[in-house]
């Protein structure tokens, strides 16, 4: 349910942050949230597993935004994860939306890189967003775990993922900012659960982190050749 808005300022300045103010004390509480996804994430990365994140608009560079933390670095320097944003496939994208239509943009790729050890994080302001929902039921069709960003909740991209982090406030771009906070937050539990996730990976004997994008192609003896 959505708080009341408040009391608005004289500025633009000044409402933009009344509305802020009021929606940081509900996202407190969602540090456990974002320390147990961390976690998770972490182990599941270090494990072989792969990030995927789609959104639209402003939501999609919120979620290369993420991809670049993990790819790259938040802070310190360490091995790279892997993470990839469905939306910046351009090539993929534009030809899957006009093969399949723009419903399909993000749940075809799904089911092309998704695997069950896989993490899909969605994320969206409205929660309505079709080819968010479709892709929601992909991965759970394909078995990977499905999570959002979204803003204010009951809605239907909420119902249809595992877990959600909801940002309770009726402005998109209120919700756009602490998704960003979010996104840093959760990179910063995924670094601190990162050296336990790679000791508990070689104790396992378990393989290299999955960096690239794996394709399996045959050669003339017909065994299987992995490419990264």
């Amino acid at each position: 349910m959505t708080a009341p808005g408040p009391v608005v300022g004289a500025t633009v300045l000044e409402d933009h942050l009344t509305h802020l103010a009021a929606a940081l004390l509900p996202f407190r509480q969602s540090e456990e949230l974002l320390a147990r996804w961390g976690g998770e994430l972490a182990h599941r990365l270090a494990g072989g597993g792969r990030l995927l994140v789609a959104g639209n608009g402003g939501s999609a560079a919120e979620a290369q935004h993420l991809t670049a933390e993990l790819v790259g670095k938040l802070r310190d320097d360490r091995e790279p994860l892997s993470a990839i944003a469905l939306h910046a496939e351009t090539s993929a994208l534009t030809a899957i939306g006009n093969d399949y239509g723009y419903d399909e943009v993000f749940a075809r790729q799904v089911r092309a890189h998704g695997r069950p050890d896989d993490i899909l994080l969605l994320l969206t302001t409205s929660g309505t967003s079709t080819n968010l929902l479709t892709a929601a039921h992909a991965a759970r069709e394909t078995g990977l775990r499905c999570w959002a960003f979204t803003g204010p909740t009951p809605n239907p991209l909420a119902d249809t993922c595992h877990e959600v982090l909801a940002i309770d406030s009726p402005e998109s771009q209120v919700v756009q900012e602490l998704h960003l906070v979010a996104t840093h937050v959760l990179c910063e539990y995924v670094d601190r659960a990162l050296p336990a996730a790679l000791a508990a990976r070689t104790a396992a004997g378990s393989g290299p982190v999955r960096t690239g994008v794996e394709v399996v192609l045959g050669d003339d003896t017909g065994r299987e050749v992995q490419a990264r």
